[in-house]
């Protein structure tokens, strides 16, 4: 599955990742850029990020088998007990907080693998994989493991650009309860509620989103003015923005964005998408820090920890 290459210019800032590596000086300005952009608009993207295109568009092919499947098929992997934590989450099952009409679209969830004897075994449930598309599990497998690298870059730049008591914001991402979702968003059924959207306005949970380029367009993000700026599905790009949980620890300074996804001008077009949603360990304190606290001139955000948050969360939405 190909995105169309239209030439278009990105609406949000675009940060190179490679300025990572390319000396003190470069390192500096790529961290400064992401705090920026995560405290001024909550939204950023990122080239050369190293995940590699090709698998993309592998895992979006997978992804179209999997949905083309018949209904009951597809049912088959949708799990009861783990709040849709992991396989199968069927059409118009999950809405916004605060928004009860039901999106429109129905997802995959694959989520962190850890051995039967680790700490976390019993917290962290094992994937379920779809026998009828045989790809679907070792693409969707690598996928998560390039983009968990990318995330941990990513937060080593956010805890810099937050200063010294920023620093080990990475650290609580490793082993961390992040999510991969694979979305499908069908033709917009004649029967659906006239209130639904893709995805209605909403704001992630967790610390930040990595999104891999959407087959289509339909992104938007509401600015200071109420008003909503479309973002582009650009080849070779990451969108990257700021959740709930980061906006708790940093005390507001960097901002959790609202978002939609709106449907599109002709009923029988479809879309796909990946957000990877990473997560701290469920035991991370996301209390606000006492710099960002100082920053702002009072404490605004509770203290509660990562899983306590996600609970929290998971039932606002409706998969709990």
């Amino acid at each position: 599955m190909e995105n169309s290459n239209r030439t278009v210019k990105q609406s949000i800032p675009v940060l190179d990742m490679e300025q990572q590596w390319a000396g003190a000086d470069s390192r500096a300005a790529f961290e400064r850029g992401v705090g920026e952009a995560l405290a001024d608009v909550g939204f950023f993207a990122v080239v050369n990020h190293g995940v590699d295109q090709e698998l993309i568009q592998r895992a979006y092919a997978a992804a179209e088998r999997f949905f083309e499947l018949p209904e009951p098929v597809k049912r088959a992997y949708e799990l009861t007990g783990l709040n849709g934590q992991r396989g199968f989450t069927g059409f118009g099952k999950e809405h916004a907080k605060d928004h009860p009409a039901p999106d429109l679209k129905e997802f995959w969830h694959v989520g962190r693998e850890v051995s039967p004897e680790h700490p976390r075994a019993r917290e962290y449930p094992a994937n379920v994989w779809p026998a009828e598309v045989p790809e679907f599990e070792p693409v969707f497998r690598e996928l998560y493991s390039h983009l968990d690298h990318c995330a941990i870059r990513l937060l080593d730049a956010v805890g810099a650009a937050l200063g010294e008591e920023g620093l080990g914001l990475s650290d609580t991402a490793r082993e961390g309860n992040s999510i991969l979702r694979i979305i499908h968003y069908p033709p917009v059924p004649e029967t659906a509620d006239p209130a639904s959207l893709r995805a209605a306005p909403h704001e992630d949970i967790n610390l930040i989103t990595l999104l891999c380029e959407s087959t289509d367009r339909g992104l938007e993000l509401q600015q200071r003015d109420g008003s909503w700026l479309p973002i582009e599905a650009i080849p070779g790009q990451i969108i990257v923005d700021a959740g709930d949980m980061l906006q708790n620890l940093t005390n507001g300074v960097m901002r959790s964005t609202t978002h939609r996804v709106v449907n599109p001008d002709s009923s029988r077009d479809r879309r796909f998408s990946m957000p990877f949603f990473v997560h701290p360990r469920s035991d991370v304190s996301l209390a606000p820090l006492a710099c960002c606290v100082e920053q702002v001139g009072e404490k605004r955000y509770p203290d509660i920890t990562a899983g306590e948050y996600l609970l929290q969360r998971l039932r606002e939405i409706g998969l709990v």
